[in-house]
């Protein structure tokens, strides 16, 4: 089988997994720290606070903007839904701001047309949730641009996007952004098996991510201690969550950041393999911003005949190439549907779904097995019902 993506593990992360589960330290240890010190360095991020999944990042990072009753989250419907539901656990509204049909990513064209409706209507968004799909940054200038004339706080969503970069320099750094955040699931440029990290500049948004992340509890400070208590003595002042990294996932997460740009580089490699040999199929391309050097997370195609993607993407699978479908619009789900939503609403991102096709891509892809990717899908986008055209 060549899955859609596959994470790679070497003798090096056993081996520090091995020394996080021997030492003195399962979880709360020093590990935890060391990781975010070191992405926080290699994307030039002032503050990082690790989690044990992105969509608990997304969350606390909604919490620490604010974000409550009353309130509303915009996001890209081209996503997975935690990138809205993070709203959701906040008692907060979504709304969707429809993609570029050439980029997939959320359309700032789009965006500013929505915003103007919104300020007459007074429904304007607290936050803006931009989504980096495949790993190519959204146009966050001119999104950054928008925020500052309508007053939105800005979340980058970068689950797919570590690696990358924007305008050159490493997307994660914040300067278009309130926080950043990462994915390090087994299918994403990095693992630690399951993991996430907020990134930020603004040092009140890291203490308070920080402090929510770990039941919103504060331990002994001289200033809360007096005669009968001691530094057993710890106050519950948030209603927090257990949103922790564990020792095991950070050596992991370390070991793997070593090999990070390698991971980047071979994967831009074989996403320019799959331009070179895919132009003359009927398909289309994704389309790259020039500011933009992508991580490649995915590598998205769209059929120019979306009524044929059922029969492709079935016969691939049988014969044990993994391509898939990212995504489902999320206004299109049942839970979105109850709250208003419907097939119609968001027309760029529903278009894109109905031709889109993920092929593999990840980094022990060997060029053989990118071949026959290639090949079969480039057999089948020529047949008609089971017989090949002349």
């Amino acid at each position: 089988m060549i899955p859609y993506g596959k994470q790679n593990i070497l003798q090096e992360d056993i081996e520090a997994v091995i020394q996080a589960l021997t030492s003195d330290f399962l979880t709360q240890g020093p590990r935890v720290k060391q990781f975010e010190n070191a992405i926080s360095k290699k994307v030039g991020a002032h503050y990082a606070v690790a989690t044990n999944s992105a969509t608990s990042s997304l969350h606390l990072a909604c919490l620490a903007l604010g974000l409550c009753e009353g309130q509303i989250l915009w996001t890209s419907p081209n996503t997975f839904v935690a990138s809205a539901n993070c709203a959701r656990y906040c008692g907060a509204e979504v709304d969707f701001v429809d993609i570029n049909p050439h980029t997939y990513n959320l359309c700032p064209i789009k965006l500013e047309e929505k915003l103007k409706i919104s300020r007459k209507n007074k429904t304007l968004p607290s936050i803006l949730v931009a989504v980096h799909l495949a790993g190519q940054s959204c146009n966050m200038k001119a999104i950054h641009a928008l925020s500052c004339e309508y007053g939105f706080k800005i979340i980058e969503d970068a689950s797919h996007a570590i690696g990358g970069r924007y305008k050159g320099e490493y997307i994660g750094g914040g300067q278009f952004s309130d926080i950043t955040v990462f994915s390090f699931h087994p299918v994403k440029i990095i693992t630690c098996a399951e993991g996430g990290m907020a990134l930020t500049n603004q040092v009140k948004l890291a203490e308070t991510m920080t402090h929510l992340r770990s039941h919103g509890i504060s331990y002994a400070r001289e200033d809360l201690l007096n005669l009968s208590e001691g530094a057993w003595y710890y106050e519950q002042n948030a209603l927090g969550m257990n949103y922790r990294m564990t020792e095991l996932q950070a050596a992991l997460g370390m070991s793997q950041l070593t090999r990070l740009d390698s991971f980047v580089k071979r994967r831009k490699a074989l996403a320019k393999r799959y331009h070179e040999k895919l132009l003359s199929l009927p398909v289309i391309l994704p389309t790259l911003l020039n500011e933009c050097d992508p991580s490649w997370h995915l590598y998205v195609i769209q059929l120019k005949d979306p009524g044929s993607r059922r029969r492709i993407f079935d016969a691939l699978r049988a014969q044990q190439i993994g391509v898939h479908v990212h995504y489902i619009p999320v206004h299109t789900q049942p839970y979105y549907r109850q709250l208003g939503f419907d097939w119609g609403d968001f027309v760029n991102a529903e278009n894109y779904y109905h031709a889109a096709l993920s092929l593999p891509l990840f980094f022990d892809m060997t060029n053989k097995q990118q071949d026959k990717v290639i090949s079969v899908l480039s057999e089948l986008l020529f047949e008609k019902t089971g017989e090949k055209t002349a």
